[in-house]
């Protein structure tokens, strides 16, 4: 069973930076293609970042050359580094797993103008 726990989010002002950060048990971490979400009020969800076990990427045309996914296969870890930040930004963000369609409880990442 796949637990994921969302840390890192908080309130920084536009240009800013954050890094979240997801620890995840169970044993198929390491085969599993990982991603990030984000919700804001009143939108959709929308797919942030993705990284393969073999850690290909992939981004939301939205946040390119602002955001990078990472993993840390041994540690259970993922991550997400946030720069550039902007307003729009704003978000509750969560951490996905494909393999079991299951996402942690999120992180509020607020950015201010």
């Amino acid at each position: 069973q796949v637990r994921l726990v969302e840390s890192g989010g908080g309130l920084v002002q536009a240009g800013g930076s954050l890094r979240l950060s997801c620890a995840a048990s169970g044993s198929i971490f390491s085969i599993d293609t990982m991603g990030w979400y984000r919700q804001a009020p009143g939108k959709q969800r929308l797919l942030v970042a993705t990284i393969t076990p073999g850690s290909s990427t992939n981004y939301a045309d939205s946040v390119k050359g602002r955001f990078t996914i990472s993993r840390d296969n041994a540690k259970k870890q993922l991550y997400l580094q946030m720069n550039s930040l902007k307003p729009e930004d704003t978000a509750v963000y969560y951490c996905h797993s494909f393999a079991t369609d299951y996402s942690g409880q999120g992180t509020q990442v607020t950015v201010s103008s």
